[in-house]
């Protein structure tokens, strides 16, 4: 029987946002002193994982992340991958609280350019297939972002990401009500089958 496939996608840490606006892509946003203190305690979480590669979103907050989780494994190096990118959204640099007036809906009666569930759901199995390929019965690590996680979450559990829809996440099993930063979502694939669904374990490490 071959080795399984695993991929710990691991959330940021907490970021620094005295402004309190969605940050999404804009480039100077990095981890807040407990977003440190929170990538730490990943990096010591995964630390006795025997990984084969780290990869990382673009985003200087993730980059931060996957510094820690690297520094316990420093014969590998960081790989930037776009499909581990945080959404592309017209809300971003709007105020938390005018996003929180409109229930978080991020994804509705949005112009084509900008990304749907559906866009982002595409882009996590692209960067799955390939992970599943290239190491096969190994072990690595994603730094992503919330929406990435909690669609894959919600994939693994049978339900389609949709604009408008609000899943409870916590009524399908995750013991938080959205994965939380310097969180570690571990997803294992026992075979080679492009339809298995994995086996999904979520930790908060700190």
């Amino acid at each position: 029987m071959s080795q399984p496939t695993t991929i710990h996608f691991v959330r940021h840490g907490e970021v620094h946002n005295p402004q309190q606006i969605l940050y999404g892509r804009l480039p100077e946003y990095r981890l807040s002193e407990n977003g440190q203190q929170q990538a730490r305690a990943a990096g010591a979480y995964m630390s006795t994982r025997p990984l084969a590669a780290i990869f990382s979103s673009p985003q200087p907050r993730t980059q931060e992340t996957a510094g820690y989780i690297a520094q316990h494994h420093p014969h590998l190096t960081v790989t930037i991958d776009p499909r581990l990118d945080e959404i592309h959204s017209p809300y971003q640099g709007r105020p938390l609280s005018e996003l929180a007036a409109i229930g978080w809906d991020l994804y509705s009666n949005i112009d084509p350019e900008f990304e749907q569930p559906a866009d982002i759901v595409k882009r996590t199995r692209e960067f799955i297939a390939f992970a599943r390929q290239e190491y096969a019965g190994r072990e690595i690590a994603a730094i992503t972002h919330g929406d990435v996680i909690a669609f894959l979450f919600l994939v693994i559990k049978g339900v389609v990401p949709a604009a408008g829809h609000k899943p409870n996440f916590m009524e399908l099993g995750l013991p938080e009500i959205y994965p939380n930063t310097a969180s570690v979502s571990t997803v294992t694939f026992q075979t080679q089958e492009p339809d298995e669904v994995p086996h999904y374990i979520y930790t908060r490490p700190y």
